[in-house]
C-alpha cells in the first residue's frame, strides 16, 4: 500500500522530487554533471523488480521510457542509460541518466567515476522546472 511506503533515507538526501507518475515518485540526483532520474515506485517493501505485480512492471516500464525519451530530446543526450542496481540502496529504484560522449565517464558506466557535484540552487531550480513540466505533461498519456 502507498500508505505504508517511506522513501529510502539515502534517496531522499541525495534528491529533490521532481514529479510524481502513476506508479513512482520521480527524483532528480543532485548531480550536475549528468541528468539523472530515479524512479521510485510508491509501494512498501520493494527490493527487486520481481516484486512488482505484472502490471506494475508494465506501468514502470512506461515511466522509465518516459523518462528516457524526455532526458534525450531535453538534454540531447547521445545516450541514456537505465539501471536497477540496488546494491547500496535496497529499496526498489530505477535510474534514468542521460549520456554523452564527451562525459567524464563515457563509455563506462558512471558508478565509481569523480565525485558529484551539487547543483548550484539557480541551476537545480531551472532544471526541476524544466522536467516538472515536460514529465507532467508526458505522464498523462498513461
Amino acid at each position: 500500500m502507498i500508505d505504508d511506503f517511506a522513501l529510502h533515507p539515502q534517496l531522499a538526501a541525495d534528491t529533490d522530487l521532481v514529479t510524481d507518475g502513476p506508479l513512482s515518485h520521480v527524483l532528480l540526483m543532485n548531480d550536475a554533471r549528468y541528468p539523472w532520474l530515479i524512479l521510485v515506485p510508491k509501494r512498501a517493501n520493494l527490493v527487486d523488480y520481481d516484486d512488482l505485480s505484472a502490471d506494475e512492471r508494465k506501468l514502470l516500464g512506461d515511466e522509465c521510457a518516459i523518462a528516457s525519451a524526455t532526458l534525450k530530446r531535453r538534454f540531447k543526450a547521445d545516450k541514456t542509460n537505465v539501471a536497477m542496481l540496488g546494491n547500496m540502496v535496497p529499496q526498489l529504484h530505477c535510474h534514468v541518466v542521460a549520456r554523452f560522449k564527451n562525459d567524464a565517464a563515457w563509455p563506462g558506466p558512471i558508478w565509481g567515476v569523480g565525485k558529484a557535484e551539487p547543483y548550484d540552487e539557480e541551476t537545480g531550480n531551472e532544471r526541476l522546472a524544466i522536467l516538472r513540466a515536460d514529465l507532467i505533461s508526458a505522464f498523462k498519456h498513461l
